[in-house]
């Protein structure tokens, strides 16, 4: 049976590989036939009304004054002159429409490269599980989803907190009479404090996603929506083996962000005005004596002259910004991801349409990264916490050492995909052909089978962008 599994899934993968490349041609092929050689001088203006707009937020977040007016307003006409432009010449279906095959092309790819999920064991049922839950989370999720009596009702000792206990004592004094599984019901700083707490005893940890965001629920497959449905860890779980990151001696589930982010969320008036704050310490973080110059090392690769960087616990598919980074395609790939920014000026901002290639964007994976900068202390973001350490932080990854006990029958699903590495996706869409129609196979071997089945564990650092 297992073979016939991995055949579906091997003939699914090649299935997908050949639709991705089908779309990626058809999002070629679509303006070319509506609009001839015209599509190309339509494809410019949209790459100009994109730079234009990064120079208006560019504006908007790194000055004052008249300068940001300014920079608002054209962050906002340029996308929409271009669609006006695109609506009168008759092209902004077929702009659409490529730009939709383009998206069905990287998600084809992606889905097509993704590894295949080890299938997750059920476990035995905790006999002592312990839960300790912040009833201020999530603007009240504990109380509103009856957590409490739910934990109890399955079996398990809680602790609810009042804002003055130490979580780390407590979960210690927990393992220390007994317990057998250590939860959190709250955000995600709380839940990095006791799973160190959990991977250092080997005691399995659950996560009941009861805080604001939590980004580790989601990517462990977790419906966020309905924190009471992940209780039924305590009573009909699977056990998976997922990586924490550290920051010197602090350890995050999710990323640790220097720099810009950091020092906007370290200002006291940051939690009760979020934009008016950001709005005003920016620019002095920006282009100010104030912005950071962050220099990082990651294996042979130096980096300098930072403004933000995020070390996450696994590489994010996408990285939106610090707040809202994405989702990770996996959590056990024993590699830290990292995302760099280095905008100094307008010119690097319009740059910033050509993505990795523009300088001023970086992109890398490793096992350990120092973050160094002209100062004795750095503030940092550690899962939304604000913390000062000393310089340099080593930041460095412990792989598969928590063991999460999540759900057997999960609602939301975790992220399954890879980087679209469109040579892998050509190799894999022409498996099955005839030898006729493709060429003899390459010696050159699966990129993930030559790492051991860790993408990139064969190198310390890999990267792209700031060079």
């Amino acid at each position: 049976m297992g073979r016939h599994q991995s055949s579906g899934a091997q003939t699914g993968s090649v299935l997908r590989a050949r639709l991705a490349l089908l779309a990626l041609l058809c999002s070629i092929l679509v303006p070319l036939l509506l609009a001839g050689l015209r599509s190309v001088l339509w494809a410019l203006v949209g790459i100009a009304g994109l730079a234009l707009a990064a120079v208006g937020v560019w504006w908007t977040l790194a000055h004052t004054g008249a300068l940001r007016v300014l920079g608002l307003v054209l962050s906002v006409t340029a996308p929409l002159t271009v669609l006006s432009l695109y609506s009168a010449s008759g092209m902004l279906g077929p702009a659409c429409l490529s730009l939709a095959l383009w998206m069905l092309a990287v998600v084809s790819a992606r889905t097509a490269l993704a590894p295949p999920r080890a299938v997750a064991e059920r476990v035995e049922a905790p006999h002592d599980p312990w839960l300790v839950m912040n009833p201020r989370s999530g603007g009240g999720k504990v109380e509103r989803f009856g957590l409490v009596d739910k934990a109890r009702a399955a079996g398990a000792r809680v602790v609810l907190l009042d804002g003055h206990q130490d979580v780390v004592g407590l979960a210690r004094q927990a393992v220390a009479e007994g317990a057998d599984l250590l939860g959190v019901a709250g955000g995600d700083g709380t839940q990095a404090l006791v799973a160190e707490v959990a991977a250092r005893h080997d005691v399995p940890f659950a996560v009941i996603p009861a805080g604001t965001r939590n980004h580790f629920a989601l990517d462990l497959g977790l419906d966020r929506d309905d924190p009471a449905a992940a209780l039924q860890a305590l009573t009909d779980g699977v056990e998976l083996r997922v990586d924490l990151g550290f920051a010197a001696d602090r350890v995050f589930v999710n990323n640790a962000s220097f720099g810009t982010y950091a020092s906007v969320v370290a200002d006291p008036a940051y939690r009760d005005a979020k934009l008016h704050t950001t709005l005003r310490t920016l620019p002095g973080l920006l282009t100010g004596e104030d912005a950071p110059g962050l220099r990082i090392r990651a294996g042979p690769t130096h980096v300098g002259a930072l403004q933000a960087l995020l070390v996450s616990n696994n590489p994010y598919l996408r990285a939106v910004d610090a707040a809202r980074p994405g989702r990770r395609e996996r959590l056990d790939s024993g590699l830290l991801g990292v995302l760099g920014v280095r905008v100094a000026n307008t010119a690097q901002a319009a740059r910033l349409v050509r993505g990795a290639r523009s300088g001023a964007v970086m992109r890398l994976r490793a096992d350990e990264v120092v973050v160094d900068a002209d100062t004795a202390d750095i503030a940092v973001g550690i899962d939304g916490e604000y913390v000062v350490l000393p310089t340099p932080v080593v930041c460095r990854t412990a792989p598969g050492v928590l063991r999460v006990h999540v759900p057997r029958h999960r609602a939301g699903r975790p992220v399954t995909g890879a980087p679209a590495d469109w040579r892998r996706v050509a190799r894999l869409a022409r498996a099955g052909l005839p030898r006729s129609r493709r060429r003899a196979p390459t010696a050159e071997p699966d990129a993930d089978r030559e790492r051991g089945g860790r993408p990139g564990g064969a190198l310390r650092a890999r990267g792209d962008g700031l060079g």
